[in-house]
């Protein structure tokens, strides 16, 4: 018997591949990053045959470096960035474009006029999500406006769409020679092209938006067998997990039941509460999403709060303006000062998330003085992603009608003690980091392993989890009170920037 399962993690800055063991304590890693592509202001591209050049070289890496071979794994997941548009040749395999990365903005203005045309109701009775630069189905539009041919490659039936999942498996599974074109539900709620209720493509949405269907992969459950590697060190290991990156934190988070939540701190910053099979439409600004469906299992939903700019900002502090060396370091510079000295900073970079969805707003730093240090606006960056949190979190509660007590972390963020403490504090939740903090890989694992027996069922991974670190609220309420007015306020300074 296999005594391994693996997971191919494609995220935003990186891909990794990781092997777990049947405690889920990792055995074998390895990480490589993919640049960072920006043509235009608002354009963000990857270059997708860099992405499945580093996933090869991460698989094969992380074989190598403990001596194993495919019969050691008995099946790989996959977790992915959600929304990252790819547009290809099925004769080829060559993307006809860069793929169109989620924070990508160049939408905005087919945004406005379908708005105009139709309006939100229908995009949000539907697919739960409103019309919006963050979802695959007007880049998939873009990229066929735009790209000479293009339009009519896809009608002729000669082009494939997926989002990152898709991609890879397509081309683990042999590529132009017979590679397999699906996706789960959970990465095909994110395109804006899923009804809901049917787990289907819409035959309306997709005429609106003038998408061939043809170039659509099947949508399939999350834990399932799709087919096998076709090459490489693990050729013939089964592929039968998928699951967008943030519902398989939730996955990992082992959050089962309806109510339990979980928020990752990555690129950007996501809480997902799952609602169980009940499909909870929302009325305060989140969105209303696939949590995950094990093979015929009924689907579960979730309710999600998507924050553009969290590590990203980070990131940006480190490489536009040089103020850390590492982004590590952010920490040990906010914690030269006491409090942020008045410094709130906006990262409305590819417009506002949940729960404003304003794809006119625009990044701010306010409440500058010259007592502000570089200190005070690294603590600014840090704080904002916990003020968005908590925006985020009290929406949440009143369209579910669910008092959070606790909120599970994750995420690279979580080794931030000063950023875990503030969260606490601005939230007056205790906040919990489990054990295993690489729950994004784990929940591919998971769904990976319920498919091939590799785990018993939903018991066992529930056993699995546990706290490693809990930060309890040691704020008063006066002052965290006057901290989250001037972030609201703040906010409101970075509306309608764009005309």
């Amino acid at each position: 018997m296999s005594s391994y399962i693996g997971a191919v993690d494609q995220g935003t800055t990186s891909s990794r591949f990781i092997v777990f063991d049947r405690t889920g304590r990792i055995v074998s890693a390895a990480q490589k990053e993919h640049e960072q592509i920006y043509p235009k202001p608002g354009w963000v591209e990857h270059d997708p045959e860099e992405i499945w050049r580093r996933t090869q070289e991460v698989i094969a890496f992380a074989m190598e470096q403990r001596g194993l071979h495919a019969a050691d794994l008995a099946a790989i997941g996959i977790t992915n960035q959600r929304e990252t548009t790819v547009v290809w040749n099925r004769k080829t395999g060559a993307a006809v474009a860069n793929a169109l990365v989620w924070q990508d903005t160049r939408v905005a203005p087919e945004v406005t006029e379908f708005v105009k045309r139709v309006g939100q109701d229908l995009f949000l009775h539907k697919t739960g999500l409103p019309l919006s630069t963050y979802f695959s189905g007007l880049k998939i539009r873009w990229i066929l406006e735009n790209v000479p041919g293009a339009r009519q490659k896809a009608r002729e039936g000669e082009l494939l769409f997926g989002n990152i999942d898709t991609y890879l498996v397509w081309n683990l599974t042999g590529g132009a020679s017979g590679g397999i074109h699906v996706t789960d539900v959970t990465n095909a709620s994110r395109t804006q092209l899923m009804n809901l209720e049917t787990l289907e493509w819409d035959d309306e949405i997709l005429d609106l938006f003038e998408i061939p269907k043809p170039m659509l992969p099947s949508i399939r459950s999350s834990s399932e067998e799709y087919g096998q590697l076709s090459a490489g060190p693990m050729a013939g290991v089964p592929i039968t997990g998928i699951l967008g990156d943030q519902q398989a934190a939730l996955v990992g988070q082992a959050c089962f039941d309806a109510g339990e939540a979980k928020n990752t701190y990555g690129t950007g910053c996501f809480l997902l509460m799952n609602t169980g099979e009940k499909l909870v439409r929302s009325r305060h600004g989140l969105l209303t999403t696939a949590a995950y469906k094990f093979g015929d299992a009924p689907i579960h939903y979730a309710l999600e709060g998507s924050i553009a700019i969290a590590g990203a900002l980070v990131q940006w502090l480190r490489d536009n303006l040089g103020m850390i060396a590492a982004s590590s370091d952010v920490e040990s510079l906010a914690r030269g000062v006491e409090d942020n000295g008045g410094v709130y900073f906006v990262p409305a970079f590819s417009g506002l998330y949940a729960p404003y969805w304003k794809d006119s707003a625009r990044g701010v730093i306010a409440g500058l003085t010259r007592y502000a240090t570089k200190a005070h606006i690294a603590r600014a960056v840090l704080e904002s992603t916990a003020f968005q949190t908590r925006e985020v979190l009290e929406a949440m509660e009143k369209d579910s009608g669910i008092s959070l007590q606790v909120l599970r972390v994750d995420g690279g963020m979580v080794g931030n003690n000063t950023l875990m403490q503030f969260q606490s504090d601005i939230l007056d939740r205790d906040v919990v980091r489990p054990v295993i903090r690489e729950t994004t890989a784990l929940g591919a694992s998971y769904a990976a392993g319920l498919a091939v027996g590799f785990f018993s069922g939903l018991d066992d991974l529930r056993a699995k989890w546990a706290a490693d670190h809990t930060w309890h609220p040691a704020m008063e309420e006066n002052a965290r009170e006057a901290y989250y007015r001037n972030w609201k306020k703040a906010v409101t300074r970075s509306f309608d920037w764009v005309e």
